[in-house]
């Protein structure tokens, strides 16, 4: 906890005051972290520029040549290995979708202050690893263990705590084999770039962002639950400041709309021509596989069915939808809302996505769309 060193330094997490807009410190993250354009949903898988990154602390130093990775605690055999080792192993390549948990956060009211997404914090990869059962079995997984604390090389301080970068998962989905969690070192074939995490970082399917530690060097297995701050204090969703809340995990249903047309260049407003229009956009769940997206031409009040793309073989990667508007003249809303097949779907009301951290919100996405005559 805060002993007073960080004064001045590291504030404690607030939501804004009615009418307080984005503050210099939520633009300067802004600046930092960057959205996929959404424009380029259009893409099967994301180019590594155009994906979502979200950087806890400063992207480090990092020497690849004398990069090891530790795996320790409650195992037979403790491992460190170094780069060359793991590329010497049987490795895997997993089309996966990347979703901040924080996405949708700045349009929640009261806001949340902190990196202030909009709903383009997500991204899709070919990530190629090292499937981390793997490696744990070859570590040898004692009886006591309970779960896999993973620790990245980012450091910083948050909220008054200095810290590494550390997250945990229960045993059972670190060595479950039909997710697949991997200790990745390439991203679409190739090396992985620096803000995502090189020289290795973790891919967790169907967990939000901050599952996914990058620059990873170190992985410890417990007996005991991790009670670290990124685990037991941030990204948990709790409406009142003393709530200890539920622990933010799986990726809520969501569909995203390529907008159409063109658009004005402050307000994002989009262009079309009356007539027919040409839809399409992704859709993800991390809980079950998407079973239906919607569309509404009336922000809501109505739908109608989008065609859904097959799965291709990637059931942890975003499903393409197309559809077509009869576009009449005047203003409207587009509006795309996804089901799973677990029954969860996109809210529409505000209120029931609200969180102190802005976390997991999937509202449904409203794209403006202007028709001249």
């Amino acid at each position: 906890m805060d002993d007073g060193r960080w004064a001045g330094v590291s504030g404690p997490a607030r939501v804004a005051a009615v009418g307080e807009g984005i503050g210099a410190d939520e633009l300067a993250l802004a600046a930092r972290n960057h959205g996929l354009p959404l424009e380029a949903l259009r893409y099967d898988v994301t180019p590594p520029g155009l994906h979502y990154t979200l950087v806890h602390y400063d992207i480090p130093a990092v020497d690849a040549s004398t990069w090891r990775l530790e795996i320790r605690g409650r195992v037979r055999r403790p491992l460190s290995l170094d780069l060359a080792a793991l590329r010497a192993l049987p490795a895997a390549t997993h089309r996966v979708t990347l979703e901040c948990a924080g996405n949708g956060r700045a349009r929640l009211s009261p806001r949340p202050v902190s990196q202030p997404w909009l709903t383009e914090a997500v991204g899709t990869a070919d990530w190629t690893g090292v499937p981390l059962r793997v490696l744990l079995a070859g570590a040898g997984v004692a009886a006591e263990a309970v779960e896999a604390v993973f620790t990245g090389a980012d450091h910083g301080v948050e909220r008054g705590v200095e810290q590494d970068y550390r997250r945990s998962l229960p045993l059972a989905v670190a060595t479950d084999a039909d997710r697949e969690v991997l200790v990745a070192y390439a991203m679409n074939g190739a090396e992985l770039p620096p803000q995502h995490g090189h020289p290795l970082r973790l891919v967790v399917p169907g967990w939000y962002g901050m599952a996914h530690v990058k620059w990873l060097r170190d992985i410890e297995l417990t007996d005991t639950a991790f009670t670290g701050y990124q685990q037991a204090v941030a990204y948990r969703l709790r409406r009142d400041p003393d709530d200890p809340g539920e622990p933010v995990t799986t990726i809520e249903p969501r569909a995203l709309l390529v907008p159409p047309g063109f658009p004005d260049f402050m307000s994002r407003a989009r262009v079309v021509a009356p007539g027919p229009v040409a839809l399409e956009g992704r859709a993800w769940s991390g809980g079950a596989p998407v079973a239906r997206v919607e569309l509404s031409a009336d922000g809501g009040a109505s739908w109608w069915p989008a065609d859904l793309a097959p799965p291709g073989g990637h059931p942890w990667a975003w499903r393409r939808f197309t559809a077509t508007w009869d576009a009449p003249p005047g203003a409207h809303v587009l509006a795309v809302r996804a089901t799973d097949a677990a029954g969860r779907t996109q809210p529409l009301d505000p209120d029931l996505a609200w969180n102190r951290g802005g976390f997991a919100n999937n509202l449904v996405q409203r794209v403006t769309v202007h028709c001249p005559a």
